[in-house]
């Protein structure tokens, strides 16, 4: 016993050692935004019970939700390089907190369409200046490793927000905005007070081959991250299924929104519990070969659905698709941070985060789309093909790449 408590600690100290202060601000940040999302998870829930709405209205203010993230990636990937870092978080949290709040309260479905779209903007901001940020303080050697404990905290604060808030709910659905609402606010205070800027300064012509800002329109021209990109958005996709397509392929099969909950908790727990190791086990490693063997795991982990007849057989193909996520999150992160240039990190970053977001607007759509017109079973095992040919794609876009040291910090 003595021994096992020995080795935990040695990996939970190898696993937080060596970071800056400053990153555990950024830390503190990201757990407590993520304790405080209640709004995204429960609006589909909130407009057809709580408010009358039909399934079609829900599922366009979803995909509104998803637009104003979209736009928001971008144009707060220019802020970050251009007013900076801090001030692009700290306004993401300040207007995230009155527009959620008015989200509870206004009535007409076209104010709450806008009111949709404004909270999809301003609750996505700052994505990008968090994960630039990371890129600025951390060194090289240590970023997976950061990219890891930042997901971390995303994923365990989202685990417990779910959790409380089917509490506050019974309390009343306007209850949730405010509650976010003063949660967004409490982390703008905490970047306000203790988050540094952390922008690199200006160097022009120090550096060979660099400018002195980098324009979005020279990111969108660099062809080989914006392939990364394209790959991102088709691995998130098929992540996103298991939000998406699973629980009405539960659902046609007979079982309840409650035995949704017990698979898809697999996620959420395997998540907390291997994120941290895995990153750890894998650091240091090819990325090519690591992001293929992430693919395949998410490909062939949704394709495994199609087999499942039970809750339990359902969770073992959550939890197969989940190493695929844990694999891919800090690497692809790690290496987008990599092929940034120090001048234009938030515009690589923010590219980088519409893969994400883009994938939560589309996937719904076309899950949807391909169940109704070809059945549940072709979507299950579309997502094998899928998985494969990405996996196969990201060998050959980092094939020049065999080892990380060889992968420039700036394209």
């Amino acid at each position: 016993m003595r021994e096992a408590t020995t080795v935990l600690k040695t990996a939970v100290s190898g696993s937080v050692s060596g970071l800056p202060r400053a990153f555990w601000w950024l830390f503190a940040s990201t757990l407590v935004n993520r304790l405080g999302a209640f709004v995204s998870t429960f609006l589909a829930l909130y407009l057809t019970v709580e408010r009358g709405y039909s399934s079609t209205y829900a599922g366009a203010l979803a995909a509104l939700y998803g637009l104003g993230g979209v736009i928001a990636s971008l144009g707060s990937g220019v802020m970050a390089d251009r007013i900076g870092r801090r001030p692009t978080l700290f306004l993401s949290h300040l207007l995230t907190a009155p527009s959620v709040a008015a989200l509870g309260f206004v009535e007409h479905p076209a104010a709450i369409a806008g009111a949709t779209f404004v909270v999809g903007m301003t609750s996505n901001a700052s994505r990008p200046a968090v994960q630039a940020m990371l890129t600025d303080i951390v060194a090289p050697k240590d970023r997976e490793r950061a990219f890891a404990l930042n997901y971390w905290a995303f994923n365990l604060g989202f685990a417990v927000s779910t959790t409380l808030a089917g509490l506050v709910a019974e309390h009343g659905f306007r209850t949730l905005f405010l509650a976010e609402a003063v949660m967004m606010a409490v982390c703008a205070v905490l970047v306000f007070l203790r988050v540094a800027e952390t922008r690199p300064a200006k160097r022009p012509g120090t550096v060979p081959g660099e400018a002195a800002e980098v324009s979005l329109s020279s990111v969108l021209r660099n062809g080989r991250f914006m392939t990364l990109v394209l790959l991102s958005f088709l691995v998130t996709t098929l992540l996103m299924q298991g939000s998406v397509a699973l629980p009405v392929t539960m659902g046609r099969s007979g079982l309840s929104s409650a035995d949704f909950g017990v698979a898809i908790a697999a996620n959420g727990v395997l998540v907390v519990l291997l994120q941290i190791p895995v990153t750890r086990l894998i650091e240091h490693r090819n990325p090519a070969w690591l992001l293929a063997l992430a693919s395949l795991f998410a490909g062939y982990g949704c394709a495994l659905t199609a087999l499942a007849d039970s809750v339990a057989a359902y969770a073992l193909t959550v939890a197969v698709w989940t190493i695929g996520e844990i694999i891919n999150s800090p690497i692809q992160m790690g290496l987008v941070a990599r092929m940034s240039p120090e001048q234009g990190r938030g515009r690589y970053q923010g590219v980088y985060v519409t893969s994400v977001v883009s994938a939560s607007l589309t996937a719904p759509l076309v899950s949807g789309y391909a169940i109704d017109r070809f059945g549940s079973d072709a979507l299950w095992l579309s997502c094998a093909v899928v998985g494969t040919l990405v996996a196969a794609a990201y060998v050959l876009c980092l094939r020049q790449a065999p080892e990380r040291t060889a992968l420039p910090d700036a394209p």
